[in-house]
Order: C-alpha cells, then sequence, then structure tokens
C-alpha cells in the first residue's frame, strides 16, 4: 500500500513538473515572438533610413560636383570678365556703351 501512494505521488509530481516546463516553454515562445516582431518592425524602419540617407548622400556628391565646377569656372578669364563688367561696371578699350533713357 505504501508503495502504490508513493507510486501515485511520483506521477503526479512528474505530472506537474511536466507542466511547469511546458508552461515555462511556452512563455518562452511567447516572449521570443514579440521580440521577433519588434526586430522585423525595426529593421523596416532602419531600411527606410538607409534609403533616406542615400539619397541624401547622392544630392551632397551632386553639390559637391555643382561646386566644384563653379570654382574651376571661377578662376577663368570670362568669369573675371563678368565679374568686373556687371559688380564694377569696367568695359573692354573700344567698347561702346549703350544706356536706355529713363
Amino acid at each position: 500500500m505504501v508503495r502504490r501512494r508513493l507510486a501515485f505521488r511520483r506521477k503526479r509530481q512528474n505530472q506537474l513538473g511536466m507542466f511547469l516546463v511546458t508552461i515555462a516553454v511556452v512563455m518562452l515562445l511567447i516572449v521570443v515572438g514579440i521580440k521577433s516582431i519588434e526586430l522585423q518592425r525595426k529593421k523596416q524602419e532602419y531600411a527606410a533610413r538607409e534609403v533616406a540617407l542615400e539619397q541624401q548622400i547622392a544630392e551632397e556628391e551632386k553639390r559637391t560636383e555643382e561646386i566644384e565646377e563653379f570654382r574651376k569656372y571661377t578662376k577663368t578669364k570670362k568669369y573675371a570678365e563678368e565679374v568686373a563688367k556687371d559688380r564694377l561696371g569696367l568695359v573692354h578699350e573700344g567698347e561702346i556703351i549703350f544706356k536706355e533713357k529713363q
């Protein structure tokens, strides 16, 4: 009779242990699932941010090229003549200036 009670207790303890382990595994799966969803969302956000930054880099590279072209242009004689005419009102020798009557 004592053996029977011990066997019943062991069986019941085994069932309780298996139940607790199952609950723990289920909880871990839930936590991992939630974290996985959060990581997927972050991954999408980072991908969108990466695209925006790549576009910004391309725009800045284009702007850098334009600035470099302007820098080269400012070193030319043509640019110096344009500035002299527009800002300083200078003209070449023998050049005739026509002004409108106001």
